[in-house]
């Protein structure tokens, strides 16, 4: 019999062919013309020591040029609305999908922006309370406390068969905002005392506000306004003057012959101070409103946002107050349990979404949780959230250490999501240096040998099993485990913590050992910076530094975020005798063509604006005079362009020996960032590197004990251990060092360990261990015991 020939497998499509995305010469930041060619609908994990160029290959060349692409295909009119994105120093891009960027910028922190309107979990909650509620107020706006009620009357005008024809109209709007607080869920108040000094008048400067003082425009305002007499002590104000200065409304009126708008001096200070983010206010400012400004809960609507309209419309007895104020795990059981078939989509809908909140490890936020407080690795999984319903296949998902804030416990967990995200056809690249993601990949880049001007090259392109035998520094550290110490120092006091209740605590009683390395664990959302931040205060002798991002422009630099550009700039005014602000770019130093940013910045609308060194200074950001002032033989911009190290030693000794240099130096290189230089703008830091800067100066302040929210963010396996070795000096030197840390090497290395747990949310919020790491190793009563044991082989 003849046998039948199985037929031959068709030839692949020309279209298919593409799965590779080629980079050739990238030169972006410090990428020395890396050439790469990543797998497409793989998991490739980017790997290397802090500042090496995984940022710049990943996010300022692929991603960049990816959204840029996109941005191209809109109309001139809606580019001139949008970021205009130059195109990334690189040879070759081929083979680029839509990239979506899912990064660890924190939430905005508005304060109308929760967890809820962050997401799609609001507006789904609206709408289905508008067809549910019990009774019925209204459409979704009037359970949204972004919506004010208004309401409104008047006569309108139209033509009618070639008439005109007044009308008379009304209408109005059913919102859900809360009058009092305005959708704040709190209410400031003013300490008039911090306002003004009543015994004074206001020609002798009886506001005290900043900006109001010295008889500026502010000033004249109030005292030219003919409100009142100038020359009378506030405290004799009548009703009538005292309302008038304090709560007039807008009242347009000329003052030294210029039209201005006067307004009493509470709204006007609303306005101008109270409206912005604390955080991005001028420390004079900031000091000003943290004396003159107390928030408390709105007594009005108990800080839940809502009017009573839309607290009083309930579903099966709770209201969309109720609903934002239970912890998400709580709130997808409660709408699992709804079966209202007239809305089933949207119940279909809100369940993925909170159920996805759970799959992520967000179970314990609750919706009406303000998106400001959140931690960077908690916002960047809020973010997560919106993507992973998402039915868009072949894109390329952009990961920033994803692990960032995990416990553990709950890495497995993320590793099983960007698996997921691969599967359903994605291109998943990840920035990361924790071993577990690593192990997952199918694809490894890593980048280096070393940081800043000594990384920026490929070390090795390979898998997993390659990455370990193929002598990096990655692969030489990827098994490194830090041992238990054979020895634990003494405690030489005790910190006593007494009935904490702060957030989800639960009453908490801890005495947190003092001149030892003490090390706070638990999973995300189990307490832990509630117990560090909420109850040791940042008072006498409490160093806190935190995980709030660093604020600069491209005119910041190391130099001057660290105070070290004034020692500097007295050093090398004291050697040539003249001004100290010469030495500044910022000040009367600066080159006149460029005004001291080293570059001329032309902007072509909604096209790319194009940056080119300044032909004057070239990019040297000085005037050519300043130039010919030196100090030990280099001028004020070869010192800038030196490295940490190089700087150290510059002022270390010889003639340009400037001993308050050198003690910043010393704790830059301390803190493992001998390789920046001193000029390099602080947008080009990592955001390992911006962490440690800012450790840096904190180590000068005056304190007994530092307490550090993971240190090791963004840090390299090999640079774990460098930290380790700064923790340990300090301790040594008499400090008590207070750690909230997820690193199992860092716990490792602790005297003490305060576990908090079981779980997250109300789940959490209780001690369930104190003790040192190895009694901790050898109980295994907690999740972080039993991932510690494996960690160190027990």
């Amino acid at each position: 019999m003849a046998t039948k020939k199985d037929p031959q497998p068709p030839a692949p499509h020309v279209a298919d062919s593409h799965d590779l995305i080629r980079v050739h010469g990238a030169r972006v930041n410090n990428l020395k013309d890396v050439s790469v060619e990543i797998p497409k609908r793989r998991l490739t994990v980017f790997t290397g020591v802090s500042g090496s160029g995984k940022s710049s290959l990943v996010f300022d060349t692929i991603a960049a040029e990816s959204q840029r692409l996109i941005n191209e295909t809109y109309s001139a009119f809606v580019q001139g609305f949008m970021p205009t994105l130059a195109r990334p120093e690189v040879d070759v891009l081929d083979g680029l999908t839509t990239a979506i960027i899912v990064d660890q910028q924190r939430l905005g922190a508005d304060p109308r922006s929760t967890v809820g309107t962050a997401t799609d979990a609001n507006a789904m909650l609206r709408i289905l309370f508008s067809r549910l509620g019990k009774p019925h107020i209204g459409s979704p706006k009037a359970f949204s406390f972004n919506v004010a009620s208004i309401s409104g009357a008047g006569a309108v005008t139209m033509e009618r068969a070639g008439q005109k024809v007044k009308e008379r109209r009304s209408f109005s709007i059913t919102g859900g905002m809360c009058p009092r607080c305005e959708g704040r869920g709190a209410v400031t108040d003013l300490d008039l005392t911090q306002l003004y000094d009543d015994s004074k008048s206001l020609s002798q400067g009886a506001i005290t506000v900043p900006g109001y003082t010295g008889g500026g425009w502010n000033s004249r305002l109030y005292s030219e306004s003919g409100f009142f007499d100038p020359d009378k002590p506030i405290r004799r104000f009548t009703k009538k003057e005292l309302q008038d200065f304090l709560h007039r409304e807008p009242t347009r009126m000329k003052i030294a012959g210029i039209n201005m708008t006067y307004e009493g001096l509470i709204p006007r200070i609303q306005k101008s101070m109270l409206a912005k983010d604390r955080e991005g206010m001028q420390p004079h400012i900031r000091e000003f409103v943290d004396r003159a400004v107390t928030f408390t809960t709105c007594p009005d609507c108990e800080g839940t946002r809502l009017n009573e309209g839309a607290r009083s419309s309930k579903i099966k007895r709770i209201s969309i107050a109720d609903a934002c104020a239970m912890q998400i795990s709580d709130l997808a059981k409660w709408v699992g349990a709804l079966d209202e078939p007239s809305v089933a989509p949207l119940l279909t809908a809100l369940r993925q979404t909170l159920d996805s909140f759970v799959e992520i490890g967000l179970g314990y936020l609750s919706l009406n949780r303000p998106a400001g407080t959140l931690s960077g690795g908690e916002a960047q999984r809020v973010k997560m959230i919106r993507h992973l319903g998402s039915s868009l296949t072949d894109t390329t998902y952009v990961f920033d250490e994803p692990t960032i804030g995990l416990h553990p416990h709950d890495i497995q967990r993320m590793n099983d999501l960007l698996l997921q995200l691969r599967d359903k056809g994605n291109t998943v690249l990840v920035v990361e240096h924790k071993p577990e993601t690593i192990a997952i990949a199918d694809h490894i880049v890593d980048l280096g040998p070393g940081a800043g001007t000594a990384g920026g090259t490929v070390c090795f392109e390979g898998t997993v099993e390659g990455l370990r035998t193929g002598g990096t520094i990655t692969g030489r550290h990827f098994d490194d485990r830090a041992a238990l110490k054979e020895t634990v120092r003494k405690p030489t006091g005790t910190l006593e913590i007494r009935g904490a209740t702060a957030h989800n605590l639960r009453n908490v009683d801890v005495d947190i050992p003092l001149g030892v390395l003490a090390v706070v664990t638990g999973v995300a959302g189990s307490g832990k910076s509630s117990l560090v931040h909420g109850s040791i205060p940042p008072g006498e002798g409490v160093v806190s530094v935190d995980q709030s991002p660093i604020r600069g422009s491209r005119r910041s630099n190391p130099a001057t975020y660290t105070g070290l550009l004034d020692p500097i700039r007295k050093a090398f005014a004291k050697a040539n005798g003249v001004k100290p602000a010469l030495f500044s770019a910022n000040s009367e130093g600066a080159c006149p063509n460029c005004n001291g940013a080293g570059v001329i910045y032309t902007d072509l609308a909604m096209m790319a604006g194009v940056a080119a060194p300044c032909e004057e200074c070239e990019g040297k950001r000085f005037q050519a005079a300043v130039l010919d002032y030196h100090l030990g033989g280099r001028d004020i911009s070869e010192v800038l362009a030196m490295s940490v190290t190089e700087a150290e030693e510059f002022f270390g000794a010889g003639e340009a020996r400037t001993p308050a240099a050198h003690k910043i130096l010393e704790r830059l290189a301390e803190v493992g960032l001998g390789y920046l230089t001193l000029g390099q703008p602080l947008t080009t830091l990592s955001g390992g590197e911006r962490q440690r800067l800012k450790l840096a100066t904190h180590m000068a302040e005056k304190g007994g004990v530092y307490v550090l929210d993971e240190p090791t963010t963004g840090l390299h396996l090999a640079d774990v251990e460098q930290l380790l070795g700064l923790l340990d000096r300090l301790v040594d030197s008499g400090k008590s060092v207070i750690v909230v840390e997820h690193h199992q090497a860092v716990m490792a290395h602790a005297d003490w360990i305060i576990d908090l747990g079981p779980g997250a949310g109300h789940d959490g919020g209780r001690i369930v261990f104190e003790g040192t790491p190895a009694d901790l190793v050898a109980a295994r009563s907690t999740l972080t015991g039993e991932h510690l044991a494996a960690y160190v082989g027990n």
